[in-house]
């Protein structure tokens, strides 16, 4: 358990639970890592909430798996309900079990991480957005934001879902106000930071910002957050969530179009190695774009072929990927 608990950046969001981004506090907390107390910014306080509200139960370590084991089974269950609701396939359980076992997600459900939170919150906002309840899908986009910013290209999504309905009608409602909770989210995160740093844009002065510089800017091996040349599984994932994006251009549900080719242009100029992280919020609108090859018997063939290789990834690099912690004191 120890290598599940230290992988990143898991305990790193138990500090601002511990300490709710309060300066001071994460001072005396006795970090061994030379971090500064305004780097926390870039864990946002959603995830670090939960932790923190079932930490004094559980412990911060087990309330850190905890919660993102709760959200994931609670993420695997609203997926099978929104392909059946929505009525995007005939195999919706076999999808939502495919689902499951993109490589990196396998790793990011069963560690220390946000993800699977922030992934409920999207399709939440999702499916509020396409059953005309614009509030509540205002109000789950809201979380979403405040849990990872690209939650913000939830409102880019649906604005242009408007736009394209103005076109077609030259009518505006009201009720698409309701989206306007989406940046109201971010803001109360900014405004959380002004309160406890005293710096309204904390989250942009962290030093560990992912930077965005220009187009398919993650080929540079001398970036600070590549510092390789083996990336060609990017142009893999380029691959799968630009065609999802193709293959979903006329789907009457057009919120999902949009988001995705949204977060994929957005994706390209992520300047990070890992990009089959970042666009982890993508991977169940693809298999909604896939769902005809991923539920097909040929694809079942060979994914139970690969399913041991699957896990085999998942256990080398969750052993591989930890904070090097010899004291735990900070984190319990």
């Amino acid at each position: 358990m120890q290598y599940i608990y230290r992988n990143f950046d898991g305990p790193l969001y138990i500090i601002p639970a511990k300490t709710l981004y309060n300066p001071s506090a994460i001072e005396k907390i006795g970090l061994e890592v030379p971090l500064s107390t305004k780097y926390f910014a870039a864990h946002l306080p959603l995830y670090p909430i939960l932790i923190r509200a079932v930490g004094g139960i559980l412990g911060y370590l087990k309330a850190m798996i905890f919660i993102n084991l709760s959200f994931s089974i609670l993420l695997t269950l609203f997926f099978y309900f929104f392909l059946k609701k929505l009525k995007l396939t005939k195999k919706p359980w076999l999808l939502a079990c495919i689902f499951l076992f993109l490589p990196k997600f396998l790793v990011v459900r069963s560690i220390g991480a946000p993800e699977s939170l922030f992934m409920l919150l999207i399709l939440l906002s999702l499916y509020f957005f396409e059953k005309e309840e614009y509030l509540l899908a205002g109000l789950t986009g809201g979380l979403s934001a405040m849990t990872k910013t690209p939650g913000i290209l939830l409102f880019v999504a649906y604005g242009l879902v408007f736009l394209e309905k103005w076109i077609k009608t030259k009518k505006i409602s009201w009720s698409w106000l309701g989206i306007i909770l989406i940046p109201l989210g971010l803001l109360g995160v900014f405004g959380l930071y002004y309160l406890q740093y005293g710096d309204f844009f904390a989250y942009f002065n962290t030093g560990g910002l992912v930077p965005m510089p220009y187009i398919f800017s993650v080929f540079n091996y001398r970036a600070k957050w590549v510092s390789t040349a083996w990336l060609e599984e990017i142009i893999l994932y380029f691959f799968l969530y630009g065609l999802a994006t193709v293959f979903l251009k006329k789907i009457k549900y057009r919120s999902l179009f949009y988001f995705c080719g949204v977060f994929f242009i957005a994706i390209l100029f992520v300047q990070h190695r890992d990009i089959p992280r970042y666009s982890l919020p993508m991977w169940p609108i693809a298999c909604i774009a896939f769902e005809k090859l991923f539920t097909s018997r040929k694809f079942i063939t060979v994914f139970a072929i690969l399913i041991t290789a699957i896990y085999l990834y998942a256990w080398n690099f969750i052993v591989f990927n930890v904070m090097p912690i010899s004291n735990w004191k900070p984190f319990l």
